[in-house]
């Protein structure tokens, strides 16, 4: 393989020298952040080697050839036409190793020969473009390789049994692809009240090979397709059914005065004013981190012509839970167990504060405490963690009887701290081993409702937190001696009274953690994990909710963690509870700094 080097960036061109030998060995690839790197795919050479055809193949597949046509050169005219890169994506730790007959083994005069692609396989992305984390298992499949006669009617050796999509190690997936939110509403709710929920897929980072689109028309296809399997049961889409790109646009940006012009098939043309206006709400929070230029307004247009537009103001009003509002005030629990409220402090200048009520004034020392998201109200549990009490934040009053009560002996294993959710609902976790239990109190009040975890196996549940929009939890849970982070689904049946959720088809978020200490939701689709690796020492990272690791990666160290508080707002502080220097904060481009030495619970609302 040749290097040329221009313009600052290396410049790989693939298959220059093909090595003759069949050892296991790791097919060359970019180095891990190497963003620049850009792989040219070549033909192969003229009485090429079978191991050359199949490393010439592998190599191909890391580059951006239109349509993998040149990729596709490597295999048999048949493989060719029915070969679909865009089936999926299969991620190994490393680029693939090769595994097969050296070339003095290959007689040749054989009318074929295998090799045999291992690795260990970290993650999948399917044909919607979802990442899926999976626990490093062993990867295997095998590359068949034929005689062809060539177009000068010589016998050349081409790949006649190849599977499906791409295989790629984690350098060149996270050179080639990046990961972007596509939104959608909340199921169920009326507009003005849904609020958007993201969901994170993988796109290419420059120019689609199949389809020629760019990054944000990949995205807007993206979107327009549909959300992913995973999250469909529990989100909207206003686009109408089928509602595509025009087959010509390729490109999208915003013109000199910041309009972007999204040209739609006549699908689109069913909507009504309101649902184009809400159409555009999605495509401008879609497209807001992914053009070089702001997009100030987006039209949308039909068969027939412009069908609205919306500009991004606009969509933030329309947005029911737009991070611009999101509180900057955080809470905690003092060395007497009272309530306090740090007001502002995200612009240092809050000083903390009993809290108004019977949490603030100490009627019953508390040990945790979760705030509301409109900062009406909080729940706290006891300081033995057998109660939870529901308080209002904005009046003084006589602290009620307890909202939950916990029968487990021990305080370890009663309740954990509580979470609202973006509708007013509360949610703890009772960790009683004769009966651990997920609870939901509706609007924060009532009976408290059991909820079905099927996913659960003999897991418990040790913590939880709900995100912003009300349709995924996210889990601690312990398990065979580890305690792993997981998301869940969370599914509302019924109305009224008689409404019941559940948390389906629960997902490792972090499992290259093999046990997290704490973890919290920052901003729609990111959490922030504190955890080790097997054998390693405690970090902080940010995370994806699909389970990938977020570019933000490993934060500066702190020691000791012990919890971890992040606002849906990701330009607010990072807040951490640690066993040696008190509670700190980590502001944007800033080092930890100590924010008080006594206290603990740290959390801001939700």
């Amino acid at each position: 393989m040749s290097a040329l080097l221009g313009c600052g960036a290396v410049v790989l061109a693939g298959c220059g020298a093909m090595p003759v030998t069949g050892d296991v060995k790791g097919v060359g690839a970019s180095q891990p952040g190497d963003s620049q790197v850009q792989v040219y795919a070549v033909p192969p050479r003229e009485d090429a080697a079978p191991i050359e055809i199949v490393d010439g193949f592998l190599e191909s597949m890391t580059s951006d050839d239109p349509d993998f046509r040149t990729t596709r050169t490597y295999l048999t005219a048949e493989a060719a036409r029915t070969w679909k890169p865009s089936a999926g994506t299969t991620v190994l730790a490393q680029a693939p190793h090769r595994n097969g007959p050296t070339l003095r083994d290959v007689d040749r005069k054989a009318a074929g020969t295998t090799y045999t692609l291992t690795g260990e396989q970290v993650a999948v992305v399917d044909a919607q473009s979802s990442y899926r984390p999976l626990a490093p298992a062993e990867y295997s499949q095998a590359l068949h390789l034929v005689r062809q006669k060539g177009a000068d009617g010589k016998q050349e050796w081409r790949i006649d049994v190849v599977p499906d999509g791409l295989v790629l190690g984690q350098s060149d997936f996270k050179r080639l692809y990046r990961s972007v939110n596509k939104y959608y509403f909340a199921g169920g709710r009326a507009d003005g009240d849904a609020p958007l929920v993201a969901d994170p897929v993988y796109v290419r980072n420059r120019t689609d090979p199949v389809t020629r689109m760019d990054t944000a028309t990949q995205t807007v296809r993206s979107l327009l397709q549909g959300p992913s399997d995973w999250l469909r049961p529990v989100v909207d889409s206003r686009f109408p059914a089928g509602t595509a790109l025009r087959s010509d646009v390729t490109a999208l940006a915003p013109d000199d005065q910041n309009v972007l012009r999204v040209r739609l098939n006549k699908k689109a043309d069913k909507a009504g004013q309101g649902a184009c206006r809400m159409m555009a709400v999605q495509v401008l929070f879609t497209l807001r981190d992914l053009t070089s230029a702001r997009v100030g307004q987006v039209e949308l247009q039909g068969e027939r012509g412009p069908l609205c537009s919306l500009g991004a103001d606009e969509a933030e009003e329309l947005a029911s839970d737009s991070g611009s509002e999101a509180p900057d005030s955080q809470y905690f629990v003092d060395d007497k167990g009272h309530v306090k409220r740090i007001p502002g402090s995200s612009r240092g200048s809050g000083e903390p504060e009993p809290v108004t009520g019977p949490l603030g004034s100490g009627q019953v020392a508390m040990s945790a405490v979760g705030v509301a998201r409109d900062e009406q109200r909080a729940a706290a549990v006891s300081a033995d963690r057998q109660y939870l009490y529901v308080s209002s934040l904005t009046s003084e009053s006589e602290l009620g009887a307890p909202a939950v009560t916990s029968r487990a002996a021990k305080a370890g294993d009663r309740l954990s701290a509580p979470s609202w959710d973006g509708t007013g609902d509360l949610w703890v976790a009772d960790r009683d081993p004769s009966g651990p239990r997920l609870l939901r109190l509706v609007d924060g009040e009532g009976a408290p409702q059991e909820v079905a975890v099927p996913g659960l196996g003999g897991g418990r549940v040790e913590a939880l937190r709900m995100s912003a929009d009300g349709v995924r939890i996210a889990l601690r849970v312990t398990e065979r001696g580890h305690t792993t982070l997981r998301i869940g689904r969370v599914e509302r049946h019924g109305s009224g009274e008689s409404e019941r959720a559940s948390v389906e088809d629960l997902r490792q978020a972090a499992p290259q953690l093999a046990d997290v200490t704490a973890f919290s939701w920052s901003g729609r689709s990111r959490l922030v994990v504190v955890g080790r690796e097997e054998g390693g020492v405690q970090q902080v990272r940010y995370v994806q909710a699909d389970g990938s690791t977020s570019s933000s990666g490993v934060l500066p160290g702190v020691n000791q963690v012990t919890a971890v508080a992040a606002a849906d707002d990701e330009q607010l502080p990072l807040m951490a509870d640690t066993e040696s220097d008190g509670m700190v904060k980590l502001s944007p481009g800033d080092n930890w700094q100590t924010v008080l030495k006594d206290g603990s619970s740290l959390v801001y609302p939700g």
